[in-house]
């Protein structure tokens, strides 16, 4: 069953086209992600089909059953709520049932005293009807599913109680996404959701709609969320939304064998038309009246492979830069060693332990909050340890990547601003530069004060690109960048003959580059050697000892709960089996030390003992995560 149908719709702002004949159907259960540059229509769009934007041309069908979730509908505006009651105002029907079973309880207890059994029963058949739909609306469950909604997106209990007009921008944002999530839409219109959570959040989001049983189109730069949460894509290039079948990593197959086609079609198409045009122009020198039937007929056949001749869409345009790297500089990069933080004697982190060895790709992951940006600004001299220490080895020119882009402040244009901060440059050198980062034309004198936060992440990178390092300490870069520009920052990074320490929350991206990966806790740092699917299958322990913050008696959440302690189980089994194993080949190498020929053997015995002790030292490495997860 269709719940919405949209038919060539085209919509203009002036004389300026954002798209034109759009045209796809979204089905009861449809996940389909939604791609496109920055600034192409896609929030546009989703304005449209929320009626909040009128569109010029073409036909939008909507089932009558339809229900849409779009952010701007769930806004936090004047409300003088703590979190957790601003989140149960989308379930006000349920609130009110509330009230008027209170009200009806009253009643019949007043009536049982008068013993009025006529209204009495009346009032009794009443109060079971509502308690009837109380349970069928979810009354039982709605404050715990509320609750664990917060939670999952990175909520802490104490926050629950906070007012709303005391929450930071990004906490506004979760709440928001909560109450959109929290709604009882059948089709949710989710524009960049990620954004402000951190890792854990998004992992709980994606278990999220991946069991969510209506409809959603996301917008999202967030590849691997992309990935994991969607079956169909849809691009919005050109003007026009094409659809595909698959996730971001199919749509970017199917994508390029699409353009390969349509490509060789183009020429081959061309050539049979050059082939035909030649043949024309050799019956026009014969000149006899039988050639131009000939003329005709060939002309017929050029109108009709023009009329279907498809040019292939020009590849879009795409940031390619190098960062330059300077010579020299210590193997060992840096060092930190219990390495600790405290503001106003609270605990932020502490035993902060990493090692970053020279050409290497490290990532620094953790939740929200627990101090990645500090350490990197302890590291760069910016803010002061409070205990342990940390050193830099010689040789080495740092080049920074702020998350925030707070140093680019200025009320010069992005040319002049350039321009005094390497005078040695010429004009045609600096037009150049900024032209990699797409300031083209006048954009290269757009004012620094007017940029988005993407145009400003661009102009931080062409700032390192431009000074030379051999070591980059970059915090959350692809912040604000849409895909093709985390694709060239990929390219750029993966060429890059220096050594990194990168803070970001971009699985995709920490995917494709890390050699290393420390999560940052507040108790200290856990060493990954390998990129972000290795740490994924190695981060067990903490996986299962995760608090289960809120009990739930949904269905969805005891099926959650009940997978978590299968995945504990199976890993307490595997653990107890390799313990097993070792046991019995200690044993067996125990009693061969033993025996007269391995102990006339000196190299032999010590081969045999070594095996022995790396055995034991496995073993209590395995008992130690039984205890953890036990």
């Amino acid at each position: 069953m269709a719940l919405l149908s949209l038919s060539n719709v085209t919509k203009r702002f002036g004389d300026n086209l954002i798209f034109e004949n759009v045209s796809f159907n979204i089905e009861d259960g449809h996940k389909l992600g939604f791609v496109g540059i920055n600034g192409s229509g896609k929030t546009t769009l989703f304005k449209v089909i929320c009626d909040e934007l009128d569109y010029d041309s073409g036909d939008i069908f909507k089932n009558k059953s339809l229900r849409i979730g779009y952010v701007e509908q769930f806004t936090l505006r004047g409300s003088n709520r703590n979190v957790f009651e601003e989140l149960l105002t989308i379930k006000q029907s349920l609130i009110d049932i509330e009230q008027d079973l209170a009200n009806l309880q009253q009643e019949i207890e007043i009536k049982s005293i008068n013993d009025n059994n006529n209204e009495l029963e009346g009032l009794i058949t009443k109060k079971h009807s509502l308690e009837e739909q109380y349970a069928r609306d979810g009354g039982y469950t709605y404050k715990s599913i509320a609750r664990s909604t917060l939670i999952g997106l990175g909520f802490e209990e104490k926050e629950l109680e906070l007012k709303v007009e005391n929450l930071s921008g990004g906490q506004k944002t979760k709440l928001t996404l909560a109450k959109l999530l929290f709604s009882d839409s059948n089709l949710l219109l989710l524009d960049e959701p990620t954004n402000n959570l951190d890792i854990s959040s998004i992992e709980w989001l994606e278990n999220f709609l991946i069991n969510y049983k209506g409809s959603f189109i996301v917008i999202s730069h967030d590849r691997y969320f992309l990935d994991r949460v969607t079956t169909e894509t849809l691009e919005l290039e050109s003007h026009r939304v094409t659809l595909y079948s698959g996730n971001y990593s199919k749509y970017v197959t199917l994508k390029a064998e699409k353009n390969k086609t349509l490509e060789r079609q183009y020429e081959q198409t061309q050539k049979e038309i050059n082939r035909i045009e030649k043949i024309i122009e050799q019956q026009k020198r014969w000149n006899q009246e039988r050639n131009y039937v000939t003329i005709r007929s060939k002309q017929k056949s050029i109108d009709r492979l023009e009329s279907t001749l498809v040019k292939p869409d020009e590849e879009m345009e795409k940031m390619k830069f190098h960062f330059k790297v300077i010579a020299g500089g210590n193997r060992e990069v840096l060092i930190t060693k219990e390495l600790a933080k405290n503001f106003d004697h609270k605990e932020l982190f502490k035993n902060a332990n990493i090692s970053v060895l020279k050409q290497e790709k490290v990532f620094i992951v953790g939740p929200n909050g627990c101090g990645k940006t500090t350490l990197l600004r302890i590291i760069l001299g910016e803010e002061p340890k409070s205990s342990g220490e940390f050193i830099i080895g010689g040789n080495q020119k740092i080049a920074y990547f702020s998350q925030t882009g707070d140093e680019i402040t200025s009320n010069q244009t992005i040319f002049d601003y350039i321009k005094d901060l390497h005078p040695q440059m010429t004009n045609t050198e600096i037009r150049s530069a900024l032209a990699i980062f797409l300031f083209k034309g006048e954009d290269a004198f757009k004012e620094i004060k007017d940029l988005s936060g993407g145009e400003k992440a661009r102009i931080s990178l062409l700032k390192i690109m431009l000074s030379e390092s051999n070591f980059l300490i970059l915090d959350e870069p692809t912040n604000h960048l849409d895909i093709l520009s985390r694709e060239a920052l990929e390219d750029a990074l993966m060429e890059y003959e220096g050594t990194m320490l990168i803070v970001s929350h971009d699985r995709y991206f920490i995917n494709k580059l890390a050699d290393k990966i420390y999560k940052l806790e507040k108790s200290g740092t856990k060493e990954f050697k390998g990129n972000y699917d290795f740490y994924l299958a190695n981060d067990i322990p903490n996986e299962v000892q995760k608090e289960v913050k809120e009990k739930n008696t949904s269905y969805k959440e005891r099926k959650e709960k009940e997978a978590l302690e299968r995945k504990k189980a199976n890993r307490i089994k595997k653990i107890e089996e390799e313990i097993a194993k070792n046991d019995e080949e200690i044993a067996k190498l125990e009693e061969q030390s033993l025996s007269p020929e391995i102990g006339a053997n000196y190299e032999k015995a010590m081969e045999i003992s070594s095996k022995i002790n790396n055995l034991k030292a496995k073993n209590d490495e395995l008992f130690e995560e039984w205890s953890k997860i036990n």
